[in-house]
C-alpha cells in the first residue's frame, strides 16, 4: 500500500510566516491559483475540520469523498497564533518556548510532545484500517505540523522533526510495507502539485 501524506496549499498567513496552528484560515487567492489536479485519483481523502485542508483536496481529488479526522489537524499554538516571530521578538512566553526548542507548551495551547502523540495515534489508526480492508492507496491532506509528527515517528530514512515540513500543496508519498512488523514506512518520493511544479519552475 502507499500512502500519500500531504500538506494544504498556500495561505496569507503562510506567506507573511504566521503561526496559523488550529485557526480556520482559507486559502489565499494565489494558494487556489496555485493548485493543480493530482495524478492519483483516491475514493477517498483523509482531511481535518480546517477549511485550507477541504479547499485544497477538492482542486487536488475533485471525484474523492472528504473525511474529516479532528485529531490529524494542526498543533494548537494557543496565544502564539495569529502572530509572526517578528511581532513576538519581545514577548517573553515566546522567547522561553524557543529557547526550550518548541517543547514546552504553548501558552492556551499544546505541548509538541501531546501534538505529536495525537497525531501518531490517528495516522496509525488511519494506515491499520486501510491495510486490514486491503486498501492499495491511503491518502490523507493535512498539514506540516501533520507530516512533521508522522514522519518523524515512522518514516525511514530517520530524519529530525523540523526536516519532515514539506512544502505547500506537497508531501511525501510512503510504502506501507514494513508496518504491520515493524511501524515503518519507507519514503518512494517527494511530491507537490502546483503548477510551478509541474512545468519544473
Amino acid at each position: 500500500m502507499l500512502i500519500y501524506l500531504l500538506r494544504h496549499g498556500l495561505t496569507e498567513y503562510n506567506a507573511q510566516k504566521r503561526y496559523q496552528g488550529q485557526r480556520d484560515i482559507p486559502l489565499s487567492a494565489e494558494g487556489l491559483s496555485q493548485l493543480r489536479r493530482a495524478d492519483i485519483d483516491p475514493k477517498v481523502v483523509y482531511i481535518t475540520p480546517l477549511q485550507r485542508t477541504a479547499q485544497t483536496a477538492r482542486v487536488l481529488f475533485p471525484e474523492a469523498e472528504l473525511v474529516v479526522v479532528k485529531d490529524l489537524q494542526e498543533m494548537c499554538f494557543g496565544s502564539f497564533e495569529g502572530k509572526n516571530y517578528v511581532e513576538m521578538e519581545h514577548d517573553a512566553d515566546y522567547q522561553a518556548w524557543v529557547q526550550a526548542n518548541c517543547e514546552s507548551k504553548c501558552p492556551d495551547g499544546e505541548r509538541k510532545n501531546d501534538f505529536s502523540n495525537r497525531i501518531c495515534n490517528a495516522f496509525s489508526a488511519l494506515v491499520d484500517k486501510a491495510l486490514a480492508d486491503g486498501e492499495e492507496l491511503l491518502v490523507i491532506l493535512a498539514h506540516g505540523g501533520t507530516q512533521m509528527a508522522a514522519m518523524e515517528r515512522y518514516a525511514l530514512p530517520r530524519r529530525d522533526y523540523y526536516a519532515w515540513c514539506g512544502p505547500n500543496a506537497g508531501g511525501y508519498v510512503l510504502d506501507a510495507a514494513g508496518w504491520a512488523e515493524k511501524r515503518q514506512l519507507r519514503l518512494v518520493k517527494t511530491v507537490q502539485y502546483t503548477k510551478d511544479a509541474e512545468a519544473g519552475v
